[in-house]
């Protein structure tokens, strides 16, 4: 199964260019499902709506069940269904949860329509952070005198919280594994969709960052409301000229697969129109980027860790070496990175950005790395 995610700036297209894929590849005879919260009904299209309300208060009441106990140690008194309204911050979780449960259905595709650029962006990195968060906080390892705790409770009187405090852990920890799989498989990529203007090449430039520090792949870029050619108003061929001048930096900007699609000269009516502006399939998914350790023990005593970061400016990255973790910031976006085991046991000696590609220098430590006879 495959999953386009659509994005873009606010107001490119992108709900419009999800549901235009999503309905040409059902009627190429393809078992497609559109996730989108503002799509419009469309008849022979399948359409998943995160519900963020009734998401939110499934997940409370749950969370309020399995604490019963100490609430009640606590005096506190239980809330009702009706009384629960959706919190701040409960969307981007709600459709995490949509986009998990398309990769579970019987689908050939499901394109999802993604909130704006940098919201896309912090959402497709939501999963790998709270997992960090909690193995942080809470390690898993720390579960291994869980079989003590009815003993414990049996001798205090009541449940301790430890117990369903990390079986909620565990539970979130194995959800939140589930959409980060999904996120970062092979069969994943994101399309971004743009309308050629001033801040076209930019966010072009803010996806293949984001995206490369989270390792995915941007499969194509969509230039959406192309203004048709050859007009003898003079007003409406400059128009035009501007957007080719647009185009033309998108492409000097290393945009890949870049497709054009007309305007319509209003705004879409119908299945009709959204079929027209529907993006091509690539020819192939684009490639998801590869962070390589290049071995030069023998040239220079050193092995070399290869960071793809296109566009990525050397004032404004930083890079932390904390345990068996790089933390990488590169502008607006930071990640903390597991090494790989090989340089587990070796320091960081250097760094240099070159032409996009960080190269962090890892020198092997005499009393960690494996000697041979």
């Amino acid at each position: 199964m495959r999953i386009i995610l659509v994005t873009g700036p606010g107001g490119a297209g992108r709900t419009t260019l999800a549901a235009g894929t999503a309905l040409a590849e059902a009627r190429a005879g393809r078992r497609v499902l559109l996730v989108s919260e503002d799509a419009e009904p469309v008849e022979g299209l399948r359409v998943l709506r995160p519900q963020p309300g009734v998401d939110f208060r499934r997940e409370f009441l749950a969370l309020q069940a399995r604490s019963a106990a100490a609430l009640d140690l606590l005096g506190a008194a239980p809330f009702e269904d009706a009384e629960l309204t959706e919190l701040p911050g409960s969307r981007p979780f709600a459709l995490l949860r949509a986009l998990r449960d398309a990769a579970e259905g019987d689908h050939d595709l499901a394109v999802v329509d993604l909130p704006p650029l940098d919201e896309a962006l912090a959402l497709l990195a939501l999963p790998g952070q709270l997992r960090r968060y909690l193995r942080r906080l809470l390690p898993p390892e720390r579960q291994a005198a869980r079989a003590l705790r009815p003993m414990l409770a049996q001798l205090a009187g009541v449940p301790m919280p430890a117990q369903w405090l990390y079986e909620t852990t565990a539970r979130w920890e194995a959800e939140l594994a589930a959409v980060q799989a999904v996120v970062e498989a092979p069969a994943t990529t994101v399309r971004l969709v743009v309308e050629p203007g001033p801040a076209a090449a930019r966010a072009l430039r803010t996806a293949r960052l984001g995206l490369a520090v989270q390792r995915l792949a941007l499969d194509a870029v969509v230039a959406n409301r192309i203004l048709p050619a050859g007009s003898e108003d003079p007003w409406l061929a400059g128009l035009t000229a501007e957007q080719h001048r647009h185009l033309a930096e998108l492409r000097t900007e290393g945009a890949g697969e870049l497709y054009e699609l007309p305007h319509l000269g209003r705004a879409p009516r119908g299945a009709e129109d959204l079929v027209l502006l529907a993006s091509p399939r690539p020819e192939k998914t684009g490639p998801v980027p590869e962070w390589a350790v290049e071995d030069r023990r023998e040239e220079d005593g050193v092995l070399v860790w290869h960071i793809p970061l296109p566009g990525a400016v050397k004032e404004e990255l930083s890079l932390v070496r904390r345990g068996d973790e790089l933390l990488l910031t590169v502008g607006a976006f930071r990640r903390g990175v597991p090494l790989p085991g090989a340089l587990r046991r070796c320091t960081v000696t250097g760094a240099g950005l070159v032409d996009g590609d960080l190269r962090v220098r890892f020198t092997p430590d005499p009393g960690l790395w494996p000697r041979t006879p």
